[in-house]
């Protein structure tokens, strides 16, 4: 707003992660199509190598490095590896953009979650992200380089439902630190944006329908949902357009104005405010509803699958 400059990816060092696949893979292909050099990280090395196969075929000029690392980003090793190994070929340089865009879902009941599966559930909600951003701030910060780190949440960071007690969590949490750089990284310099999508129908989507409760699966009918092109536009209009936080839809933009907390807004908040006076008890309300409406046949699920004996 009031003429700030806009961010231009064409030369800039852009790092990233769950770059072989989905949104990534998109916002990865809009970035190179803007001549950026492009550094994607995953674990697959087979999607990495298909996925640098089709950056290459939109690169813009010779001179643009595109490279693909192959590490698990949740752990700080994992993390610090990764990073480790795309600044070479910029002579150790930190990138300009790190783009954290990894992450995965497996929606499920709460009761039937294990410790192992509540301890996956973060680690691909949260720290698959929040690594990445402890290792670049600390390279970003002793550099000085004016970077930008930013994160990809959800609409369940704002509105939770039954089937993600694994996974919202994590993005409450995103929102949290997100919320916390964006305060501490003005000492620095360097910009921090959070985007909340809705639905994204990603391969990844396709591995949560496997584990998702169909009463998740219903109450979700009324989600139109977005393409990952959609997605990476949404995040690179965040960026260009200097938001700290951006939604994907109307309906989590009201979640987004109602919730927002510390984070700042934009001029159209107050009217959102009004108008989730309104849409949001609706909307709660007819979740809640749904769910009441299948405690029989809940029941009849737990029963087929031993549960009560198990748990007495």
């Amino acid at each position: 707003m009031f003429g700030q400059k806009k961010w231009v990816p064409k030369g800039q060092h852009c790092y990233v992660t769950g770059g072989s696949q989905g949104t990534g893979l998109s916002l990865a292909i809009i970035l190179v199509k803007q001549g950026a050099h492009v550094s994607i990280v995953a674990r697959d090395q087979n999607k990495l190598k298909k996925a640098v196969e089709e950056l290459e075929k939109v690169r813009q000029n010779s001179d643009q490095i595109i490279k693909w690392y192959s590490h698990s980003l949740s752990t700080y090793e994992g993390a610090s590896a990764a990073l480790q190994e795309a600044c070479q070929p910029f002579g150790g340089k930190v990138p300009n953009v790190i783009f954290n865009c990894a992450g995965s879902s497996r929606p499920t009941y709460f009761v039937e979650e294990t410790p192992e599966t509540m301890k996956n559930g973060m680690d691909n909600a949260y720290w698959v992200q929040a690594y990445t951003a402890l290792v670049a701030s600390k390279m970003m910060v002793g550099q000085k380089s004016k970077g930008k780190i930013v994160f990809v949440a959800s609409t369940l960071a704002y509105f939770s439902m039954v089937g993600y007690a694994s996974y919202a969590p994590g993005k409450f949490a995103l929102r949290g630190l997100a919320e916390s750089l964006r305060s501490e990284f003005q000492l620095y310099g360097i910009g921090v944006h959070i985007y909340y999508p809705c639905t994204i129908f990603t391969p990844g989507y396709a591995e949560e329908m496997k584990t998702k409760p169909a009463i998740t699966a219903k109450i979700e009918e009324s989600d139109s949902g977005i393409t990952p092109e959609t997605a990476a536009q949404g995040i690179l209009d965040c960026v260009q357009k200097g938001k700290f936080q951006h939604a994907s839809d109307w309906i989590t933009n009201f979640f987004r104005s109602a919730t927002r907390g510390s984070g700042p807004g934009d001029i159209f908040d107050p009217l959102r405010n009004i108008g989730a006076w309104i849409i949001i008890p609706i909307v709660r309300a007819y979740t809640d509803r749904q769910v009441r409406g299948v405690r029989v046949e809940h029941e009849e699920y737990l029963r087929s699958k031993g549960f009560y004996e198990s748990n007495k």
